[in-house]
């Protein structure tokens, strides 16, 4: 059975010192500017980092134009010697190169050879397993510390869970439930990565189930992510269906590495709307668009509808924002709590990427490796770290 392992005192990569505390992958890319910029902002005095990827030219002229005080490396996906270098280099790597299923594990397999702790925006549920299954094992044992997720997917979800288990009793069964809302638009990048993640339905859960045959449940406790059915919220009188994204799959895997998730933890995911219609038209334009996915020639048309690397306006994005309400009961406790923020899949994604890494790059943490989620590897640090940058953690009830 693979767990999450201690982090060893000592790391094959650590053995010589870093030349730098960050690096980003993918920092020409729509997100990847943000999270650039975002960094050049939060780099403690005396941090070094570097921005990387495979066209220099476009790294010098994002350097210029945003005034970054990053050091360039050239680095490439399909060129694993680079890759191997770049992760040597560094303490944290960033990767906002998707779709990650296409164009992530080699950086992951670099970066678990190198001790070297890797963060990305993944919200891959194949990608996700796939790494566990390949590269868990080298990570717990080098020292890395392999944490997707770390954006709009799945940080305010499994933050917002850790922060509401704190609100409730020690030591007694558990049940959450989480319902988002948001105004906001989506990407090109986020847009690809979905309609991959539709097109491969059936690998994605077969490689699910051999994830759960090597994984198994966590020793004397249980962790449930029940996906709950619609239905109307009685303290807001809003409609909710079940989401099935990897929110909840993280905040699961977060219960198994937690203790403090008590011996019994359950966690519904659902997404809110004011009106029954809009939840009932959201839900058939979602089925028909994975239907369509599923024809070639459907989805190779589907794929020019909005092109990687395009994202909302400044002006958008200043407009957008995201709720995430949770209710948790347990040892005859009820609390209400609530996350906000701004733009979800843009600002306040660079925002959750870019903490996410300066927390593992600078701040005492838990003693974790191999692959782990935010909770589990920065928990109470990167709860600290967001509430300092201006999202919202607090106790509705």
């Amino acid at each position: 059975m693979l767990r999450s392992l201690p982090r060893p005192s000592h790391t094959v990569g650590m053995a010589e010192p870093r030349s730098f505390d960050v690096v980003l992958l993918g920092a020409t890319g729509f997100t990847g500017a943000l999270t650039a910029e975002y960094l050049a902002r939060r780099m403690p005095e005396g941090g070094r980092w570097a921005i990387a990827g495979r066209n220099r030219e476009k790294l010098e002229a994002l350097r210029a134009r945003l005034g970054l005080p990053a050091q360039l490396l050239e680095a490439d996906v399909t060129d694993r010697a680079s890759l191997r270098k770049l992760a040597e280099s560094a303490k944290v790597v960033i990767s906002t190169v998707g779709p990650y299923l296409e164009h992530g594990e080699p950086l992951v397999a670099a970066c678990a050879e190198a001790g070297t702790d890797y963060v990305d925006l993944c919200g891959e549920a194949e990608f996700f397993d796939l790494v566990y299954l390949r590269h868990h094992e080298t990570a717990a044992r080098t020292g890395a510390r392999i944490v997707h997720a770390c954006g709009f997917d799945s940080v305010p979800h499994d933050l917002g869970v850790f922060y509401t288990v704190k609100q409730l009793p020690e030591g007694v069964p558990l049940r959450i439930s989480g319902a988002v809302r948001t105004n906001a638009t989506f990407s090109g990048g986020t847009y690809a990565s979905a309609l991959g993640v539709f097109s491969r339905l059936v690998p994605m859960v077969r490689t699910a189930r051999e994830r759960v045959r090597a994984e198994g449940q966590p020793a004397g406790r249980r962790v449930r992510t029940n996906p709950g059915l619609p239905h109307r919220d009685p303290g807001t009188g809003r409609w909710l269906a079940p989401l099935p994204t990897i929110d909840p799959q993280v905040v699961g895997r977060s219960a198994r590495l937690l203790d403090s998730y008590g011996p019994d933890f359950q966690y519904q995911h659902y997404v809110s709307f004011k009106r029954l219609p809009t939840l009932v038209g959201a839900a058939a334009g979602a089925g028909a668009l994975v239907a369509a996915t599923q024809l070639p020639p459907v989805r190779k048309a589907l794929s020019g509808v909005r092109k990687q690397g395009s994202g909302p306006s400044e002006e958008q994005r200043a407009r957008s924002w995201f709720k995430v309400r949770f209710t948790g009961e347990g040892g005859g406790k009820r609390v209400v709590t609530e996350v906000a923020g701004g733009d979800p899949g843009y600002d306040e994604t660079a925002k959750m990427l870019g903490e996410s890494a300066l927390a593992l790059a600078f701040d005492p943490l838990p003693p974790t490796a191999g692959q782990v989620t935010p909770a589990a590897a920065m928990g109470d640090a990167l709860l600290g770290r967001l509430v300092d940058a201006g999202m919202v953690f607090r106790v509705v009830a």
